[in-house]
C-alpha cells in the first residue's frame, strides 16, 4: 500500500469538479492521497465508478443520499444533465441498478445512506427510511460496508421521530445491518459514538475539526482505530484553505489535526488512519 493518506469520503464525482476533475485527481496522486468517491444518486454513483476506472488511486462507493429521495431538491454541486446543476426528481432506490454497479471491482461500499432532517420536511421520513433499509439490505447481500449520512434538523426544529438523527440511524442499523458501517462527518456525542462502535461501526471527521472547537473533545476521546479521515469535498475546506473549494488532498490537514488533538506522533497517526481505511474498505487490491 503506497498511499500515505486516504480521503475516505470525497465527491470528485460532483459538478464542482466537472471542469478539472482529472487535474485534481492527479494532484491527489502527487501528494500520496488515495480517494474514495461517494455516490449520491445513480448518475453520481456511475461517475464515481468511472473515476475509479480512470485513476489508479480512486475507488467508489455507490448509493442514494437521503435528500435525493425527495423531489425538488436543488444542488449546485450535483451533476445533472450535461454537467449542469441538479434538481432532484425524487429517486427511488433501484436495487437492481445499484447491485449491478456494485459488481465493479473498485466499488468498496454502499451509500451514502441514512437520514437528513436538515434539508427535508418531516413527511419525507418514510421515503428516506425505505431507501436506507434497501441499501442496508443490498450491503448485507454483497458483504460491503455502509457509508452513513446523518444530519439533524435546523436549530429549534424537532426531528420527525422526536429522537436525534443519530439514535434513528442507530436503531435502523441495529435492526437491519449485518455489515460494518462508517458514520461520516460525525457530529454526535461520545455516548452515541460508543453505541455505533458496539454495533461494529466507525466514525469519520472532516476539515471542520481544524477550525471548530466543538469537535475537539470527541476527537480526543474516541480510539484512533475507530476513526477515519475525510474531506467531504467540495465542502468544508480545512484551515488554511478556508473559503476555497475543498479537494481530497486537503485530508492531509485533517490527519494533522487528529494527531495534534490526540497528542500523537503525526506519522504514527497517519499510518494508523491509512491502516484503518485499508482494513475497513478492503482496499488492498483496490488502490
Amino acid at each position: 500500500m503506497k498511499w500515505q493518506y486516504i480521503d475516505t469520503h470525497a465527491h470528485l464525482n460532483l459538478s464542482a469538479f466537472v471542469e478539472d476533475v482529472d487535474a485534481v485527481a492527479k494532484k491527489c496522486a502527487g501528494e500520496g492521497v488515495a480517494v474514495i468517491n461517494v455516490g449520491t444518486k445513480q448518475s453520481t454513483s456511475e461517475r464515481a465508478v468511472e473515476l475509479a476506472d480512470r485513476h489508479e488511486h480512486c475507488c467508489a462507493i455507490v448509493g442514494l443520499h437521503p435528500i435525493q429521495t425527495v423531489p425538488g431538491r436543488h444542488d449546485e454541486e450535483e451533476i445533472g444533465k450535461g454537467g449542469h446543476p441538479f434538481i432532484s426528481k425524487g429517486e427511488v432506490f433501484d436495487t437492481a441498478f445499484y447491485h449491478e454497479l456494485a459488481k465493479q471491482p473498485k466499488v468498496v461500499g454502499i451509500g451514502e445512506c441514512g437520514f437528513d432532517y436538515f434539508h427535508t420536511e418531516a413527511d419525507t421520513y418514510e421515503l428516506q427510511e425505505a431507501a436506507f433499509v434497501a441499501q442496508i439490505e443490498l450491503a448485507n447481500e454483497l458483504n460491503l460496508p455502509l457509508m452513513i449520512h446523518t444530519r439533524g434538523p435546523k436549530p429549534g426544529e424537532a426531528s420527525p421521530t422526536g429522537r436525534s438523527v443519530y439514535q434513528d440511524v442507530y436503531e435502523t442499523l441495529k435492526q437491519h445491518a449485518k455489515v460494518p458501517f462508517n458514520v461520516h462527518f460525525y457530529a454526535g456525542t461520545l455516548e452515541e459514538a460508543k453505541q455505533f462502535f458496539d454495533l461494529g461501526g466507525t466514525i469519520s471527521f472532516t476539515g471542520v475539526i481544524t477550525f471548530a472547537k466543538d469537535y475537539e473533545e470527541i476527537v480526543k476521546a474516541v480510539p484512533l482505530d475507530k476513526i477515519h479521515a475525510e474531506t467531504d469535498c467540495p465542502f468544508v475546506a480545512p484551515t488554511p484553505y478556508r473559503g476555497k473549494r475543498c479537494e481530497p488532498w486537503m485530508v492531509i490537514e485533517v490527519v494533522k489535526k487528529i494527531a495534534a488533538l490526540k497528542n500523537l506522533d503525526e506519522e504514527m497517526a497517519q499510518q494508523q488512519l491509512v491502516q484503518n481505511a485499508v482494513q475497513f474498505y478492503n482496499l488492498g487490491k483496490a488502490v
